[in-house]
């Protein structure tokens, strides 16, 4: 009696974990990952993976090239699990909000540009409706669940400013400056939001001329800088290089610091020819040396400022943390690397040519 007892415990343990192992084995080859059931494929890893690595650039090593895709898999994930608590808090950005945000992301392509870019990405515009409608949703949860929980008093402010008092004295002059880049030759790294890139010396100065006329019928500068500038740095905050000292502009080409010394704040340079590239700069503030005081506003701007973002990505890590504790996750790409002690495994593999 007691012997067939344990028999009977025995397959019943076995069979609860055969149900349990099945459950735990991947849906499909092609399932890197899944939260809460809903599946990550590797395809959509492979995309951002692409978008990532430059084509023209040296070829990553295996294991750069695995860890890679294992970030943006993990990525993926935190989006996947925020998305779905954005859902269920009924925060999910509206039909309107994504038209809105996907016509602002075309307004500065022509049709033939914007169909050009989503072709070099591999998306479609519903890729990328789908990518705005994700982001939208997941920042509007973060705006309820960590940023308005950030408070900075007064308090905060004075703190900071006495505890770092010697951040705020200015040894010497600064200059508070922009700049629009246009390079003679190819360059796989330019990222502004036209893809605009000059090759060679004669595109380069047409360029040059194209700006200067729009600058002076009043073209914003920064916007200009954004959808032309070939320096991958600084295209995407308008061209703004944020305050120089004097002595940084001592040690940089003649002609750029005799341009900056000539120019008011709020003026633009013509254009300055250096052995590597032609830069248009604008002045846009001028800061004499002396010690800055709390009652200073753009002191108290600058504090503030600072100790929101602290605030910011502090909560915005502990916030991810005590979500993705609810969420179940499973990585099956990660469980095959692990498995295969380093070894690209199968599911990362490419796949085999079709048979001819």
């Amino acid at each position: 009696m007691f012997k067939h007892s344990v028999t009977a415990v025995g397959i019943l343990a076995a069979l609860v974990c055969a149900a349990g192992c099945k459950k735990q084995a991947p849906p499909g080859p092609d399932v890197w990952a899944t939260v809460n059931g809903q599946e990550i494929k590797r395809e959509e890893v492979e995309k951002y993976y692409r978008s990532r690595v430059n084509p023209e650039g040296q070829e990553p090593s295996q294991e750069e090239a695995l860890s890679l895709r294992l970030n943006i898999l993990d990525e993926l994930v935190n989006q996947e699990i925020l998305l779905e608590r954005a859902k269920r808090m009924a925060l999910e950005a509206t039909d309107g909000e994504v038209e809105d945000k996907f016509t602002e992301a075309k307004s500065p392509y022509t049709e033939e540009e914007f169909q050009r870019k989503l072709k070099e990405t591999g998306g479609t515009a519903d890729d990328l409706k789908r990518d705005i409608r994700r982001q939208l949703s997941i920042q509007k949860l973060i705006n309820k669940e960590v940023v308005s929980k950030i408070s900075i008093t007064d308090q905060d402010v004075a703190d900071f400013y006495n505890q770092n008092r010697g951040q705020f004295n200015v040894a010497e002059p600064q200059y508070h400056i922009a700049q629009i880049v246009v390079t003679p030759r190819k360059d796989p790294q330019v990222r502004n939001r036209k893809n605009d890139d000059a090759t060679t010396d004669a595109e380069a100065r047409r360029k040059c001329a194209m700006l200067v006329e729009r600058l002076n019928n009043a073209a914003d500068f920064a916007q200009l800088a954004m959808d032309y500038s070939e320096d991958s740095v600084t295209a995407a905050t308008g061209g703004d290089l944020g305050y120089i000292p004097e002595s940084a502009l001592s040690q940089s080409d003649p002609a750029l610091k005799k341009a900056v010394l000539t120019l008011r704040p709020g003026q633009v340079s013509g254009v300055i020819t250096s052995r590597e590239s032609y830069r248009i700069l604008k002045l846009i503030a001028r800061e004499a040396p002396g010690q800055r005081e709390l009652s200073d506003p753009q002191v108290q701007q600058s504090i503030r400022d600072a100790l929101r973002n602290r605030k910011e990505q502090l909560l915005r890590a502990a916030y991810l943390v005590t979500v993705r504790d609810d969420a179940k996750v499973v990585n099956y790409l990660a469980r095959q690397v692990v498995e295969s002690s380093g070894k690209l495994p199968a599911a990362a593999r490419p796949p085999a040519p079709p048979a001819k």
